[in-house]
């Protein structure tokens, strides 16, 4: 038989309750192993009774000081209820400088009286029950939160200024760094909100006009990292010229804010069209505009597309690209087997190799190919050569080299670029 004997108006302070045995403090803490909350008890007596009815504070540290061991106890351990009897008589009964002392001793859980609106100051100088004066029954976790982000900040050598501090809570980073950040202006001084203003409108015009595609050889969603780079670099030469007295926190989170949006954009417009870069040489190559090719992987899965089906045949490559991509499958070809020519990229080298067929197979002889290669920088130009070769073939990538026909003057090149970065 189980009664509840005394409860405060916040569910999760620890509630006295009377069982067959005597008065208990009952308190949820922790997970079990299914993430289901869990409960503990441990006997108390009736003067603990009578402190924990009239005095907030005294019921806070206590509840403060028996945390640590609900965390001991983990996921199916018991409480070590010895542990916790012990505490009883030294936070609920003895003096202040007596509970000074102790809590200067035991692990404790600062954020659970924070939250309870402990004065920080006095908790850090070891008087909690000086701190706890003005301790409220509802919490304030929001408070906890930032107070431990800032002992987080403060632990890396990082102490925020005013208009730092701002800047991190309009991007919603101040208390976790690893959020998508977002435009919170109400979340800001309206004091301080023209400054982050005047921080986020220079961002914005160091990275204007920059994109950030995807990058389709790590997946659908991923995006280009060596862009998303370039758009960083370009964000943090306009703020430390402009504002060189930001810190590094407050220029991380515009960078990351500037990045997220461009890369949002650019996910909501389409892989290529026929407008992309090399749309020109259609017009000058004519002939050389592809109306059916053979995309495949390196596990022979194969896909066609032809001119008219509704899709420009670069954004259906790229979308098989992303489907088919994996560490294990990083070779991709396009053909056109009409011309007698195709190209394939090779994501695993950062190259490619462009291949004519200078005489077809006959009479059981083999065809005889020319193979070409070259050091591809990056998921952008990947994009230009495929634009070039579906407008306008291999002769349309001629413009894109060096060219080189000997595979192992390539490999030394290859080498040399690997050992330069």
């Amino acid at each position: 038989m189980r009664d509840i004997v005394f409860t405060r108006a916040s569910g999760w302070i620890p509630n006295v309750i009377r069982e067959d045995d005597g008065l208990k403090l009952m308190l949820g803490a922790g997970a079990d192993a299914n993430h289901e909350p869990r409960t503990f008890t441990f006997p108390i007596g009736e003067a603990h009774l009578a402190v924990i009815q009239q005095d907030l504070a005294r019921h806070l540290l206590l509840w403060a000081a028996v945390l640590p061991l609900c965390e001991a106890a983990g996921t199916r351990g018991p409480l070590d209820e010895t542990a916790a009897v012990a505490l009883l008589d030294p936070i609920l009964l003895a003096t202040p400088a007596d509970v000074d002392a102790l809590f200067r001793r035991i692990p404790w859980d600062r954020s659970r009286l924070i939250s309870h609106g402990a004065d920080i100051r006095l908790l850090e100088r070891g008087q909690v029950c000086t701190a706890m004066r003005g301790a409220t029954e509802t919490p304030n976790e929001k408070r906890a939160q930032e107070h431990h982000a800032t002992r987080r900040r403060a632990a890396r050598g990082t102490v925020l200024g005013p208009l730092d501090a701002a800047i991190l809570r309009y991007t919603g980073q101040y208390l976790h760094g690893g959020t998508v950040p977002k435009r919170l202006p109400d979340a800001v001084d309206a004091a301080l909100l023209p400054q982050v203003m005047r921080v986020i409108a220079t961002a914005e015009q160091a990275c204007a006009g920059m994109r950030i595609d995807r990058d389709p050889r790590r997946g659908n969603r991923a995006t280009d990292k060596q862009e998303w780079a370039r758009v960083e670099a370009a964000v943090e030469a306009g703020l430390r010229r402009a504002h060189p007295e930001l810190t590094d926190d407050a220029i991380r989170t515009v960078k990351f804010l500037m990045c997220s949006e461009i890369a949002d954009h650019s996910s909501r417009t389409p892989l290529e069209t026929d407008q992309e870069t090399a749309g020109h040489q259609a017009d000058s190559l004519g002939s050389g505009r592809k109306t059916a090719l053979s995309f495949t992987d390196d596990k022979d899965v194969e896909k066609k597309w032809r001119r008219g089906g509704g899709r420009a045949a670069a954004a259906e490559f790229w979308e098989f690209v992303g489907d088919r991509s994996a560490a294990d499958n990083e070779v991709f070809t396009i053909e056109d087997e009409e011309m007698g020519e195709g190209i394939q990229l090779h994501f695993y080298a950062d190259s490619m190799a462009r291949i004519t067929t200078l005489r077809k197979g006959d009479g059981g002889s083999d065809p005889e190919y020319r193979v070409e290669y070259l050091l591809v920088d990056g998921m952008g130009a990947y994009r230009n050569l495929v634009n070039a070769f579906v407008h306008g073939g291999c002769a349309a990538l001629e413009e894109h080299g060096p060219w080189i026909p000997d595979v192992a003057e390539f490999e030394r090149a290859r080498r040399r670029r690997r050992g330069a970065r």
